[in-house]
């Protein structure tokens, strides 16, 4: 089973995104997280309306902190474009990064081309298992 963790600096939209596609469309077969290096507190209200649009409810979501007992719970790290070395693991840990465009901020339109290449990538990892 593939134990995958999602990580944005904020953890608000696309690892939110992301953990949500994976553990729906892994069925039972692999489990995903989310967390983040500087969390928000709440998830981008734009992409719960993003998500909602596709059936998938994330309202309740919260966002969480990045922690070193958090990973290693995980087997692959994914960073969600944070780009921000001070602020994304990606600097010590062994991680694939997905430079995806941060959706705070954008309009809905935004967010859905953000949600969709989400969901093609997510996708597209499941497979390759």
């Amino acid at each position: 089973m593939q134990r995958v963790l999602f990580v944005c600096v904020h953890n608000a939209g696309r690892s939110q995104m992301a953990k949500a596609f994976f553990n729906i469309m892994a069925a039972g077969g692999g489990i995903a997280d989310s967390a983040g290096t500087k969390p928000s507190t709440h998830v981008n209200p734009t992409v719960v309306r993003a998500m909602q649009e596709v059936g998938i409810d994330i309202a309740s979501e919260q966002p969480k902190t990045l922690t070193p007992d958090l990973l290693e719970k995980f087997d692959r790290v994914i960073t969600m474009g944070c780009g921000l070395e001070e602020s994304c693991p990606a600097s010590f840990l062994p991680t694939e990064d997905w430079g995806l465009d941060d959706p705070a901020g954008q309009p809905l339109s935004v967010v859905r081309r953000i949600r969709d290449e989400i969901r093609t990538r997510v996708e597209k990892l499941l497979y390759e298992t």
